[in-house]
Order: C-alpha cells, then sequence, then structure tokens
C-alpha cells in the first residue's frame, strides 16, 4: 500500500514540474479551449480571438453547433478556424476528451476559457489532466453574474476523477 501511495504521489509531483518546463518552452499560447456552459462563453470567445487571429478555436459541448457557428460568424471568425466537440458530458470530460487531439495537434500552451464561477475548479481539473500530458494553460475568466463559488467538495472529487483517469482511462462521469 505505501508503494501503491508512493508512486501515485512520484506521478503527481511530476505535473508541476511538466507544466514549468511548458510555460518555459512555450510561453504563448498556441491555441483557445472554451468549456460549454452558456453562449455567453462562446460569444467572449468570439471578441477575445480577434487579439490573435492565428489561434484555433476549441469548444466543448458548448452551444448546439448551428447556434456556436452563428455566434462566431456574427464576430467574424473563420470558420476554419473553430473546433466543436460534443464528446464531453461535465468538466471532466471536457479535457479528457481533448487532450489526445491536442498533443496530436502539438498544442503545448492553450488559453482556457470558462465562466468566472467555474475556473477553480476547470484549473484544478486542467492542472491534472493537461500538466500529466505536459500541456500549460492560461486561464482567462468570462465574465459573469455574482454566483457562489463552486464548492471545495466538487473541485476534490472532479481532480479524484481526474487522477483516476490518469490511471485508468476511466472518468468516474457517473460519480
Amino acid at each position: 500500500m505505501l508503494f501503491l501511495v508512493g508512486f501515485i504521489l512520484a506521478i503527481l509531483l511530476t505535473i508541476p514540474v511538466r507544466l514549468a518546463i511548458t510555460y518555459c518552452q512555450v510561453p504563448q499560447p498556441q491555441a483557445i479551449l472554451t468549456l460549454g456552459g452558456g453562449a455567453d462563453r462562446e460569444e467572449f470567445t468570439a471578441s477575445f480571438a480577434h487579439f490573435d487571429p492565428d489561434l484555433k478555436i476549441w469548444v466543448s459541448s458548448g452551444s448546439p453547433p448551428k447556434r456556436a457557428r452563428e455566434i462566431f460568424h456574427s464576430a467574424g471568425i473563420d470558420k476554419n478556424r473553430l473546433y466543436l466537440d460534443y464528446q464531453a458530458t461535465d468538466t471532466v470530460t471536457n479535457f479528457t476528451t481533448l487532450v489526445d487531439a491536442f498533443q496530436q495537434q502539438q498544442i503545448q500552451h492553450l488559453f482556457l476559457i470558462t465562466s468566472k464561477f467555474h475556473m477553480p475548479r476547470a484549473k484544478a481539473i486542467a492542472t491534472v489532466v493537461l500538466g500529466s500530458r505536459g500541456i500549460a494553460f492560461t486561464p482567462v475568466s468570462v465574465p459573469s453574474q455574482p454566483k457562489e463559488s463552486e464548492s471545495i467538495l466538487r473541485i476534490i472529487r472532479d481532480v479524484v476523477r481526474s487522477i483516476l483517469w490518469i490511471f485508468t482511462g476511466y472518468t468516474g462521469a457517473e460519480f
């Protein structure tokens, strides 16, 4: 049991090292990842994307495809920059379903866009899932109505699910 705990800790402690190396090697984000949860996130992303017209935009389980395309088209975003993905069913799977695609596209640093109230949980999950693959992220919060922050128990639950995914490939989405 002690060996197993030591092994898990060793793996998890490599994440901050991998992230630090990536931040040094790739200080500027190479793409945008927007987590679904409301058209306001996509509208914000469409405006934000004008700052760097070379960045690809990934939206994970956002608005229905037709609506999402309308938002980006209305903002003047080239459809070739946009990747809509609907595999995710929750915040953990927003990351686990796309991390392989980011690696295949050699994306090592992302802008992570989500609502302000959702960002603490998204950052915790991203640190584990993306960090385990050496993919760094720069958080960008979408201004939103004041909401209560998500509970620490919910954040811990999803961090545990993310760790489970690292070791098993299973997200525990049913939890």
